[in-house]
């Protein structure tokens, strides 16, 4: 089996230079909660960069503290221990330059897709003519042109995630973290919308930090996947992903997508973790 699309073990290569300074730097952070039953450690010891433009997936089994480290990055939860830095600036709360795609889409029932696409806008008080003109043109990036109209209801579960992708877009942040996305839609939606999500991203070239339980999802879409441990949640490896893009479904079948997928699953086979 050829080795040619990974790292050496142990060792996290950048998929293009590195910047002098890393967009998002992550030092020694912790996160620990208190409980009636004691003290429990969610996160700890973490430390890693994400470059200009990189494309990283975190990867993990169920409670291990991928969705606490993204809620970190997002300005939602503080940490313990250590720190989170955007652009070399601590992230200390909500930030208007980072955002944030979760499981479900959100949309509220009653604006149309148009108007929920514009709610940050709306919030920050942005320019409203401005950001409209980047709203349609988000929506037509994404196969939405001539629904900017229509209602959540009136659109299936991949269109309402497209609609929540946009959303996240149309302030222009630096950073686009996304949790789990993907996670509750139908294999074959899914798959489509890791292509959309490649073509949004090889056109925008945003720094995104995507969450999944899937480790073929994971080779897919990144540069690089952190693996994490069970809680507490440590970085076991940084797998470094050179599979040409733009990557077609096709790639799943290459020996470098099979090695790639074989070394992550090493971590999580005695313990039987991790969902595929």
């Amino acid at each position: 089996m050829s080795r040619a699309g990974l790292a050496p073990a142990g060792e996290a290569r950048e998929p293009r230079p590195a910047s002098v300074q890393p967009m998002i730097a992550v030092r020694r952070l912790a996160k620990s909660y208190a409980t009636k039953r004691g003290g429990v450690v969610a996160l700890e010891d973490i430390d890693f960069a994400v470059a200009e433009g990189e494309f990283l997936a975190i990867l993990g089994p169920s409670g291990c503290g991928k969705s606490t480290l993204l809620k970190i990055l997002a300005g939602l939860l503080p940490a313990t221990g250590g720190e989170a830095s955007l652009r070399g600036t601590p992230i200390a709360g909500p930030r208007r330059d980072i955002g944030v795609v979760f499981q479900s889409p959100v949309l509220f029932p009653w604006r149309s897709v148009l108007h929920n696409v514009l709610l940050p806008a709306d919030v920050q008080r942005l320019g409203r003519a401005e950001h409209e003109r980047i709203a349609f043109e988000l929506l037509s990036l994404v196969g939405l042109a001539g629904f900017e109209h229509r209602y959540p209801w009136e659109l299936s579960g991949g269109m309402q995630q497209r609609v929540a992708i946009v959303r996240a877009l149309v302030h222009d942040p630096a950073m686009l973290l996304m949790d789990e996305p993907f996670g509750a839609l139908d294999a074959m939606t899914r798959e489509q919308m890791n292509l959309e999500l490649q073509r949004i991203w090889l056109e925008r070239r945003k720094t995104v930090v995507f969450i999944t339980h899937s480790i073929p999802e994971a080779v897919f879409l990144a540069d690089r996947v952190l693996v994490m441990t069970p809680r507490p949640g440590r970085i076991a490896e940084i797998v470094a992903v050179d599979l040409p893009r733009p990557r077609s479904l096709d790639v799943m079948s290459t020996p470098d997508f099979g090695a790639a997928v074989k070394r992550i699953r090493a971590h999580f086979n005695a313990r039987g973790g991790l969902v595929a």
